[in-house]
């Protein structure tokens, strides 16, 4: 289909997901969107918040928004964020420059919580998501975007492990989405200029 692909100003051709017009939206494909996020905590916190802002919205709006997340959420910091007060997240639901909900607001501290308890565990959180693939990313071998999965067997199971642990907003799709955002899986097209470079 030609919306699996589209070709920039450059002449690259990139996931169709990119959209036209949407530089935001390219530089995230091309910067960050499966390339592996490894002993790097704070960053796969920040996705993983993300991830979760986004349920029942679209990515755009969150990157658009990412800035204020970032000053909202002490950059992301999980032991900063594990400290903020009833006060500081009430005050946040006032915020329109983040998405004003009470529920996501206040499970961010919460998963900052259990996050921390993970890297207790195992050392790093990166340890931890790292493990259920062997450190070895998922490289699948996608033609059209009508091919990508919404969530697998292993998002399931990741899902699955959080919640019991106590995380919020963590559900199989919100995780799938997530992976693909750390690299644990990489979906760029088969044609999109990026595939091969993260194949190898």
């Amino acid at each position: 289909m030609a919306d699996d692909l589209i070709i920039g100003n450059d002449g690259k051709a990139r996931c169709g997901w990119v959209g036209t017009n949407h530089p935001i939206y390219e530089k995230y494909h091309d910067k960050e969107w499966g390339i592996p996020v490894i002993d790097d905590d704070v960053k796969l916190f920040e996705f993983l918040i993300l991830e979760g802002a986004q349920a029942g919205l679209s990515w755009i709006t969150i990157l658009k928004k990412r800035h204020a997340y970032q000053k909202a959420f002490k950059n992301f910091v999980p032991q900063d964020v594990a400290n903020m007060t009833d006060m500081e997240l009430e005050e946040l639901i006032t915020n329109s420059d983040i998405v004003k909900n009470r529920l996501k607001i206040f499970s961010v501290r919460q998963n900052a919580k259990i996050f921390l308890e993970i890297q207790k565990e195992f050392g790093s959180f990166s340890n931890y998501i790292w493990a259920y693939v062997d450190k070895k990313p998922i490289v699948n071998n996608w033609q059209s975007l009508a091919e990508l999965p919404t969530k697998t067997e292993l998002s399931h199971k990741i899902s699955k492990d959080l919640k019991k642990r106590g995380m919020n907003f963590v559900g199989p799709t919100i995780i799938y989405s997530y992976m693909q955002a750390i690299g644990v899986v990489n979906d760029h097209l088969q044609d999109c200029y990026l595939f091969k470079k993260f194949k190898n």
